[in-house]
């Protein structure tokens, strides 16, 4: 358990009161712990923690140590917990993070040298599946899919004239996908490279030969062209031919 991965802080402290706000990143299905501020066991009067949700009512977690009491109001995810004993560690603790988990905590610490505050604004960073295959001849689809925040996807060798569109969820990931079109034979691979801030992955596949995407038909093409034409021809002379007999022989 650790804390996440980045995070931003702005502490703002005055005579007898300090808050401190943080944004923190952390890569879904790992364990986070939300620190508070560092105060002497022995002069704390109270934690509280007040966890705000999307779509859910405010939880808030509470410990008194006058009266060796624990409460918890409108909690009711077990996976944020108390990381030890409050009266020993006053930390939070969230595991497997999931999507749900996005949100503000704030632990409020009062104690005989003041009030102390530690909010952090937690971003679950979820990483995309990625995938690549051959849609036609010559061209080629990457997908990131269902990746928060959305990835970046850029090709090699490299192009800025793909299609490439976003797809948004309910849940708040993006389905990145990019389609490319190969004219040129000489290209034979093609890489996919998608980038996120969970790491980047890179895949790579092989073109049809051909010049399946080309203005221009190709020469397998024209044969097939040539062959369906020349077989249609055939058919209606002997059609033609078969026609005429039963006029004449009507006659």
């Amino acid at each position: 358990s650790s804390l996440p991965r980045s995070s931003f802080i702005i502490p703002l402290c005055y005579v007898y009161v300090c808050l401190v706000n943080t944004s923190v990143s952390v890569v879904m299905d790992t364990m986070a712990v939300l620190r508070c501020p560092h105060t002497s066991p022995l002069t704390r009067i109270s934690t509280t923690w007040e966890i705000i949700l999307r779509d859910k009512p405010s939880c808030k977690k509470a410990y008194r140590s006058d009266t060796d009491e624990t409460r918890e109001i409108n909690c009711t995810d077990d996976r944020i917990t108390w990381v030890s004993r409050p009266e020993e560690n006053p930390d939070l603790q969230i595991g497997p993070v999931a999507i749900s988990h996005d949100g503000y905590y704030r632990c409020t610490i009062t104690s005989h040298d003041g009030t102390f505050w530690h909010e952090y604004h937690l971003q679950v960073l979820v990483p995309p599946e990625v995938t690549l295959f051959l849609s036609r001849n010559r061209t080629a689809v990457c997908k990131a899919i269902a990746g928060k925040p959305a990835a970046h996807i850029s090709w090699t060798p490299e192009r800025d004239d793909c299609d490439t569109v976003e797809i948004y969820s309910a849940n708040g990931t993006v389905t990145v996908q990019s389609t490319c079109a190969w004219e040129d034979p000489n290209v034979t691979t093609v890489t996919c490279s998608a980038s996120h801030l969970t790491g980047n992955k890179s895949l790579w596949i092989k073109l049809n030969p051909g010049l399946g995407t080309s203005r221009f038909p190709s020469l397998t093409f024209l044969i097939i062209l040539y062959v369906k034409l020349s077989l249609s021809v055939i058919i209606l002379v002997i059609v033609g031919f078969v026609f005429f007999q039963r006029i004449n022989d009507s006659r």
